[in-house]
């Protein structure tokens, strides 16, 4: 590949699974990543979704931090306006200081959740208007100039944490243009503004004492397998199990049903947030992340695989680090 690549391991719980079983195949995941040549694994904070284990985001990256050797690891992301800065800065500097020079911290400030899971959370809805001068105050902490007199972050100060903004609009662009930071988009389930964002993030950029030139780093769905039809056939069920996630509330679907679903109006959605997504055979597969790249203008590519089969999710990776070219640990 033309540039590195990343995972983005969204810890799901899959049918008949537990919570823990999900966490064990994120170590094992992250164990095998590290020998085929990731760059990076992230995992996301969500609240209140059964089917995702990464709620408690730094607990699982110190999890697997301690499970695994040199793969660098992070937050894609922690979502800032849930947290105060200095909780975030202190978890994420006690990372940082345990395994030095593995840790990033993604920020986004979407919720996460929903309004009654926002409730639970004691988040107020106009938090997230707050979201830059929290990023700048987070930024302080971890750089050893704290923005609030007499505040310092313990473990944390100093430690340079790296900041990414990670947004699917305008807003997450710009901002991380005007801070000088990396630039990370969703564009793996939320890919309508893609090339606009890119664009503005590339055009606006400042300089800045972290980072001296854009760098952008885009979400794309993976699903490799070792014949066309056998990518297609995960990729299906993927989308399958994505109608009982999202439309669902409690109950699952057939895959009768759920194909009636994605037929339909209502189903359009689901598909549209599988717009960016490599599905085939390794070859197939490396034709197509070449070609996103160059669209998405990415200076490097975090990817997701949907593959509900736990064997098929795996050698997904292993079929895209074989065929990337990536240099095993």
């Amino acid at each position: 590949m033309a540039v590195p690549l990343s995972i983005l391991d969204l810890a799901h719980i899959g049918e008949g699974e537990t919570a823990a079983d999900s966490l064990s195949a994120s170590v094992t995941l992250a164990q095998h990543a590290e020998e085929w040549g990731y760059r990076r694994i992230w995992y996301a904070e969500h609240h209140n979704m059964a089917s995702i284990a990464s709620s408690a985001t730094s607990v699982l990256i110190a999890h697997v931090a301690a499970h695994t050797r040199t793969i660098r690891l992070g937050a894609g992301g922690v979502m800032l306006p849930n947290h105060s800065p200095l909780t975030i800065a202190e978890q994420f500097g006690t990372l940082e200081t345990l395994h030095p020079g593995r840790v990033d911290l993604g920020l986004g400030r979407a919720p996460g959740s929903d309004q009654q899971t926002m409730r639970a959370l004691r988040r107020d809805p106009a938090s997230a208007d707050s979201f830059p001068q929290d990023v700048l105050e987070l930024q302080g902490y971890l750089t050893g100039e704290s923005r609030i007199p007499g505040v310092d972050a313990v473990p944390g100060k100093g430690t340079g944490v790296p900041l990414y903004i990670l947004g699917s609009s305008l807003f997450g662009a710009k901002l991380a243009a005007a801070l000088g930071l990396p630039y990370a988009f969703a564009s793996h389930f939320a890919p309508n503004a893609l090339e606009d964002a890119v664009a503005a993030y590339r055009r606006e950029f400042q300089p800045s004492a972290h980072l001296d030139q854009p760098y952008v780093i885009a979400g794309v769905n993976v699903i490799a397998a070792d014949t066309t039809e056998e990518a297609q056939e995960h990729f299906l069920a993927a989308k399958r199990a994505r109608v009982s996630l999202l439309l669902g509330r409690g109950r699952t679907f057939t895959p009768q049903e759920a194909d009636a679903v994605l037929d339909a109006p209502a189903g359009r959605q689901i598909l549209q947030m599988t717009k960016y997504s490599a599905v085939g055979n390794p070859a197939e597969v490396r034709e197509y992340l070449d070609r996103f790249t160059r669209q998405a203008r990415a200076d490097e590519l975090i990817v997701a695989s949907t593959a509900v089969d736990r064997k098929a999710w795996l050698r997904s990776f292993e079929l895209l680090a074989e065929v990337g070219g990536l240099t095993p640990a």
